[in-house]
């Protein structure tokens, strides 16, 4: 089922929408690492549904169980396994859904593939899953603080077509939690929020861009050719839910320059780091990071589970409409912004080990 992601530091994540509950499996984090429990929470909090008045108002307390790989608050070098129990379940708001495909959704797709699925919430294509991967990335993000000092940030940079201007060297996590939108531009955020209410009114939904900002990223992470950094960033935030593009540096907006105009020149430096004149390579040269900022974007469709009334089929191929029933985010881009931070931090974390083992013998 490709649930697991990851090298030397590896996850498992488990569970469906409405079972009994979902988590992870996080393997090969170091042993001694000190964990602050309560950032792992403070994680998925930001994640969890019925949070403000423009996400899904399931009540989901999502506190998390940690059953293994900890000893007094420190990591063992063992498995750490992570659990949120599902509270607020109502499979039965997905009882037309079980015979009639949802357009866009992963329904028809899973029942071709598989024969058979949880229905109930989109089983394992839910935005539920990813508590797993927050709550694993908010191990990543620890391990990367602890040995470099490494800062993950998100933010919410466009919904539909209203667009913040964001300088992602000056962002702060208090900006960015300043509203319930998660964009840290206050006028544009309340313009977004306004936007999202009133297609969720209309029965309907919209996506967007989200941001994200590495900061003091260790030098020499990635590979060449197949293991490229980015290209492992872009494979990481690509496999979460309704993600349709990717962007690194100055992205597809760098095809309209020459290259004279586009070249990262360097800078003599003191320090003995390599230093960058711009940073339109997004902090990552030939795969490998060179110590700048890696900036990212990531493109979110809008959430296919709507109100209104659509064409679509059931299981035997017959026409049929679906207004969908249920609670859903009208707009994912809010809760989504720690999911990015974590597969970031996971990525960064998993080559920060592979360089240890290949390149700290001398």
């Amino acid at each position: 089922m490709g649930s697991s992601f990851g090298t030397l530091f590896r996850i498992s994540t488990f569970g469906e929408s409405h079972g009994g509950g979902v988590g992870v499996i996080v393997d090969g984090c170091p042993p001694r690492l000190p964990l602050d429990l309560e950032a792992i929470q403070a994680e998925l909090d930001r994640r969890k549904p019925g949070q403000s008045r423009i996400t899904t108002p399931r009540k989901e307390e999502d506190r998390v169980e940690i059953l293994s790989g900890l000893l007094d608050g420190v990591t063992l070098g063992t498995p750490i396994a992570m659990v949120v129990r599902n509270k607020d379940q109502r499979p039965g708001d997905y009882n037309e859904m079980a015979v009639a495909f949802r357009p866009s959704h992963a329904d028809a797709t899973y029942q071709a593939k598989y024969g058979i699925q949880a229905r109930s919430g989109g089983g394992r294509a839910s935005a539920r899953e990813t508590i797993g991967r927050v709550a694993a990335g908010a191990i990543a993000k620890q391990l990367l603080a602890h040995c470099h000092g490494t800062e993950v940030l998100a933010w919410v940079q466009r919904i539909h077509t209203i667009e913040a201007s964001i300088d992602p060297a000056a962002v702060t996590l208090e900006a960015v939690e300043s509203n319930i939108v998660r964009c840290p531009d206050g006028d544009s955020a309340a313009r977004m929020i306004d936007r999202i209410e009133a297609i969720g009114r209309d029965g309907d939904s919209c996506g967007g861009v989200i941001e994200c900002v590495v900061r003091q990223a260790p030098v020499g992470l990635g590979m060449p050719v197949f293991d490229k950094l980015e290209a492992d960033l872009a494979k990481a935030v690509m496999s979460l839910p309704a993600t349709k593009g990717f962007e690194i540096g100055s992205g597809f907006g760098g095809t309209l320059l020459r290259g004279s105009e586009h070249n990262d020149a360097f800078l003599p430096s003191d320090d003995g780091r390599l230093h960058t004149a711009t940073n339109n390579s997004g902090g990552i040269q030939g795969g490998i990071s060179n110590g700048e900022d890696i900036v990212l974007r990531v493109a979110f469709k809008p959430t296919a589970t709507i109100r209104k009334e659509q064409q679509t089929i059931d299981a035997s191929g017959a026409a049929t409409t679906l207004a969908a029933k249920g609670r859903h985010d009208p707009c994912v881009l809010p809760r989504a912004v720690p999911m990015v931070e974590a597969m970031v931090a996971l990525v960064l974390a998993d080559h920060l080990l592979r360089q240890q083992g290949q390149c700290s013998l001398w």
